[in-house]
């Protein structure tokens, strides 16, 4: 892929401004200037920043209807009511879930959890679920990570005796469910201050209250953020103001001290005995709990999640391996099947989106195949499957700085229901409107996207020199972590390198290069990795001058040492 590097210059009134913060919170320069571009102009602010404080949390109560949620829990709880904890089938579901149950059941035991099928029932709350918790004699349900769209099925719970709590963070319609109480800081008449919480940041600001409203301690609460951290990592959520202090808490605490559950994960994927990221979780642990539900059914995940015992939690873990391994090769065979379509488009570079659609694609994995189409051609991508019922069912996902959402909304005459946010939605339709749905959308994107957003561009914070990026220089670096949407893990630009002379190509099918660098302004040789780009290799070893853009990182096999992973490679121009 040609990347377009994007970088602008800091004025001499930035420079000037970035040298004055650093000063004063002892940081290279370069790393004041990337304060300020995350808006943070003081050293309290920095301090902040860099120490995020649970003490910090908004109170939960700003949050319109918690009080309501809270009065309705706890007198389910004075009652002795059934209790059902009910989420969607993905990670922010399933950790949702997870958390909201393992502390309740703390202190009440009347509670059960659900996770609805993704085959027979689809996403979000179900006749079927409801139905069956009027069997089992629920009278309170909380939803967490869906629901805010369940209009008809709570309107039907509420005949049944049924009451709602819903915990969401999907942009609602104007008219909302009967809920008892509606707790999304998306709300229209929203007045909770932070607005980009995930599914389980609601449904842990919810126990918040709880704790507060029964005399519990917050530090009962803190043990669960491992879970808010593997949902806002996999949730692709902003992670600034309140999810930089629940992600920052979490993180610690999944390397510290995880929950069984999570601890059997780490072990399957093989990160036990080292520091987890963010990345780890979007990578690895993530996509292990997601299987679940692309595979099988969600429920497992989340008997894994509360589950007290290691070795039946490591049993759990391998299983759930097993379905990522199945769901890999599945994902890899329809993301083939999906290129040649796109392919076959006589129109292609005249498209601002794509829509595909298989009526044999399994349902579990079109979400990802969406993902893969948006960043092989960097257009909005619709992945659409069919059921036996004559209903196809898609997944949407965008690019950078184009809202999806707001796309697929544009069409919802012709849907059968939909939802999501701005950069990831979920849609379902009839067969015979798919052909009309493809020209609205497309027509939709054509007239709102902009030429940036539909190129593929690798954003530069900052020009360095090799004897700039240094072990101090990647310890602070570090102190921008746990880096996400809002927060992006910087990346940088050194222009006129050179093979040191022992760069070579590396891989099983000799696709990557292992480099070793140097610049004009320092004898000290950089490591480097360039994953997928061999195809540079016969230039590096020209002894010709290149410029590189690339991200800082601890090197795995050398404690203490730095190597950059090398996003992109371009010869470097003449010099005047």
């Amino acid at each position: 892929m040609n990347y377009e590097w994007n970088y602008e210059a800091p004025t001499p009134r930035r420079k000037e401004e970035a040298r004055a913060l650093a000063r004063e919170v002892g940081v290279h320069p370069v790393l004041g200037y990337l304060l300020g571009e995350r808006g943070i102009t003081t050293a309290a602010e920095a301090r902040r920043f860099f120490h995020p404080q649970l003490s910090d949390l908004y109170d939960p109560f700003l949050m319109d209807d918690m009080r309501e949620a809270v009065d309705r829990l706890n007198a389910a709880m004075g009652n002795k009511e059934h209790i059902l904890v009910y989420g969607d089938y993905d990670v922010d579901g399933c950790t949702a879930v997870a958390l909201v149950y393992k502390f309740l059941r703390q202190y009440y035991s009347n509670v059960d959890f659900y996770i609805p099928d993704r085959y027979e029932e689809g996403y979000g709350v179900s006749k079927k679920g409801i139905e069956q918790a009027a069997e089992m004699g629920v009278t309170l349900i909380i939803v967490l990570d869906c629901g805010i769209k369940a209009v008809d099925e709570i309107a039907y719970a509420r005949e049944l005796g049924i009451d709602f709590i819903i915990c969401d963070h999907h942009v609602p319609d104007a008219v909302m469910p009967p809920a008892v109480a509606i707790l999304n800081p998306k709300r229209l008449d929203n007045h909770y201050p932070y607005a980009d919480l995930s599914g389980c940041g609601v449904g842990f600001k919810f126990m918040q209250a709880f704790a507060e409203s029964n005399g519990i301690e917050f530090n009962k609460l803190t043990p669960l953020l491992d879970l808010c951290a593997v949902s806002i990592a996999a949730d692709i959520v902003p992670i600034m103001g309140e999810n930089r202090i629940l992600a920052y808490h979490g993180l610690r605490c999944l390397n510290v001290s995880p929950s069984i559950g999570l601890q059997a994960i780490i072990e399957v994927c093989g990160l036990a005995d080292r520091e987890l990221a963010m990345s780890d979780i979007i990578f690895k642990i993530g996509p292990r709990i997601n299987a679940s539900g692309r595979m099988q059914n969600g429920k497992e995940a989340v008997d894994l999640l509360v589950e007290k015992d290691y070795p039946s939690a490591l049993e759990q873990a391998n299983r759930i391996n097993l379905y990522n391994e199945a769901r890999k090769d599945l994902d890899k065979q329809m993301t083939e099947q999906a290129t040649e379509l796109v392919k076959d488009f006589t129109d292609l570079e005249s498209r601002r989106s794509l829509v595909i659609f298989n009526k044999e694609w399994h349902k579990g994995v079109i979400g990802i195949v969406a993902s893969r189409l948006t960043e092989l051609y960097y257009r909005p991508s619709v992945v659409l499957t069919c059921s036996d019922d004559g209903i196809a069912t898609g997944s949407a996902r965008s690019v950078s700085g184009f809202d999806v959402y707001k796309a697929v909304q544009s069409c919802e005459d012709l849907l059968e229901n939909f939802g999501g946010h701005t950069y990831a939605a979920g849609l379902s339709l009839r067969v015979e409107n798919v052909p009309e749905f493809t020209r609205r959308f497309e027509a939709y994107v054509a007239e709102h996207i902009n030429d940036e957003q539909t190129r593929a561009r690798i954003d530069i914070d900052a020009m360095l020199d090799f004897k700039d990026v240094t072990p101090r220089f990647n310890n602070e670096l570090k102190r921008f972590a746990p880096f996400g949407p809002g927060n992006p893990k910087p990346v940088f630009c050194t222009k006129r390198v050179y093979d040191y002379g022992t760069s070579k190509v590396v891989g099983r099918g000799q696709e990557h290069i292992k480099l070793e660098l140097v610049d004009n302004k320092s004898s000290h040789v950089m490591n480097g990795i360039a994953f997928g780009q061999s195809s540079q290799a016969r230039y590096i070893k020209t002894k010709r001058a290149f410029d590189i853009c690339y991200t800082v990182e601890d090197n795995t096999h050398k404690r203490g040492d730095i190597q950059l992973l090398i996003e992109d490679i371009r010869p470097a121009e003449p010099m005047s």
